[in-house]
């Protein structure tokens, strides 16, 4: 974001005029210029079109903003139900719908959802964190065979679950940041397809699912765990990311990496969504219980343990390095640990993060909110980490400051620095960060077999 753009979303922010400038100016004017890949590469979208469709958002307000995007969603939803319509018809199975699998949660919903959709269950599985827009036809094209029937089904199972993906994108926008009745309701419909999803293609991809439940200190904290098929217990890696981020957006794309042969358990941050308590410094318990959870699971070795940790996520993930000793090694990625929690941190921010920031702190107001970000500052811990880190940036982020990244690697001799100059927000908007990170994860925990 220029610094003009980033000067008046502050300036709206501090007067609460934000709505009102984006009635005229449109909603992407307002936004990081990474959400548009952000949710793009989450739908396989088009970026140009993701692109217009935030410039024709002009509310933040909390029915304005979730009924535009459900809207777009429900002709996705609609899209979907043809298709699996079309399919259940062909192999004579009762309907499924989405809004039956909005309304059951029972494994048989699932499992003829699994048969309607397996021929697709690569098309999701192997699509990665920056799908091509045209995968769609590329993916129907490359598996045509002489069998019409066979192709007929292909297509129609691929369409589903492209229209399944980009259905769950854009009620996770709709549900963005969270903390509104709204976007809340929002957010539950795009977990509960995303989950659905991935449950379903697990068995034809090698892979089996777990959802996972952790009572800590009054919350119920959520995890959904990916295993490779078998039974032996394998290296874990618990991902995690930021203030606004949701479980589907690490999920979808670290599907293609099940061949790694770690187990992915995904969890959202302490203080956002469907936490009760506001995220502080005593958050290190929820991840700490977490952890100390998964080193006792069957299927995991508590030997061998990593975490992933995106945005605010990789705060935290750099945070446990220096708590928890059961971590092998750490990767993080554009992270705020001391100079992005200061107050020039918050310039550029809009108003609607503004004020989730503060929720998620449980600050009061903007002045309330400086000392809780600064409380927080992990400068002070870095000479407590001793494990193996990979630091991920891009020296041109303008969300969070690289030179956290830079002071994080120069106190760590045992650090990896990957700043990629030039790069606003790399670790988001390529292939590499997924891929690097799954790599170091998977070379280190080895070692200790």
């Amino acid at each position: 974001m220029a610094l003009a753009r980033r000067l008046l979303a502050t300036a709206c922010a501090v007067t609460r005029t934000t709505d009102f400038a984006v009635r005229w100016s449109g909603a992407r004017f307002f936004l990081p210029d990474v959400f548009v890949a952000r949710f793009a590469n989450l739908g396989g979208i088009d970026p140009a079109l993701m692109s217009a469709q935030f410039e024709g958002a002009r509310s933040f307000a909390d029915e304005r903003w979730v009924r535009y995007w459900e809207k777009i969603a429900a002709d996705h939803a609609a899209t979907a139900d043809r298709s699996l319509a079309t399919l259940s018809a062909a192999i004579g199975l009762t309907a499924v719908s989405v809004e039956g699998l909005l309304r059951d949660d029972d494994q048989a919903v699932v499992g003829s959802l699994a048969r309607l959709i397996e021929p697709a269950a690569s098309f999701l599985a192997d699509r990665g964190p920056q799908p091509q827009v045209d995968q769609l036809k590329r993916f129907i094209q490359g598996h045509v065979s002489s069998d019409d029937a066979a192709t007929e089904h292909l297509k129609q199972a691929t369409i589903a679950v492209d229209s399944l993906v980009k259905m769950a994108t854009y009620q996770t926008i709709a549900a963005w940041p969270g903390w509104s009745p709204g976007r809340m309701r929002a957010y539950r419909t795009a977990q509960r397809i995303s989950e659905a999803l991935v449950r379903a293609i697990a068995p034809a991809v090698g892979l089996t699912t777990e959802s996972i439940a952790v009572r800590v200190d009054g919350e119920d904290v959520r995890g959904y765990a990916v295993f490779p098929s078998g039974e032996l217990a394998c290296a874990a890696v618990l991902v995690t990311n930021g203030l606004d981020g949701t479980a589907q957006e690490l999920l979808f794309p670290l599907l293609k990496y099940r061949d790694r042969g770690l187990a992915l358990v995904v969890m959202e941050m302490p203080g956002t969504y469907l936490y009760k308590q506001p995220m502080s410094g005593n958050s290190e318990l929820i991840y700490g219980a977490m952890i100390d959870h998964l080193s006792r699971h069957p299927r995991i070795d508590g030997d061998r343990i990593g975490m992933f940790g995106l945005s605010f996520g990789g705060y935290w993930s750099t945070r446990m390095a220096a708590t928890s000793p059961r971590l092998r090694c750490i990767v993080t990625c554009a992270t705020p640990t001391h100079r992005s929690l200061g107050p020039h941190g918050a310039i550029g921010v809009p108003e609607v993060m503004v004020v989730a920031m503060r929720r998620t702190l449980g600050a009061a107001n903007l002045r309330d909110l400086g000392p809780k970000l600064g409380a927080l500052s992990l400068r002070k811990m870095y000479n407590r980490i001793t494990v193996p880190l990979l630091i991920i940036s891009g020296d041109a982020d303008t969300v969070v400051d690289p030179r956290d990244s830079s002071d994080l690697a120069n106190a760590l001799p045992q650090a990896e620095l990957r700043l990629y100059v030039g790069d606003a927000r790399w670790v988001i908007t390529e292939n590499g960060w997924t891929s690097r990170s799954s790599g170091f994860a998977t070379s280190l925990l080895l070692r200790f077999h």
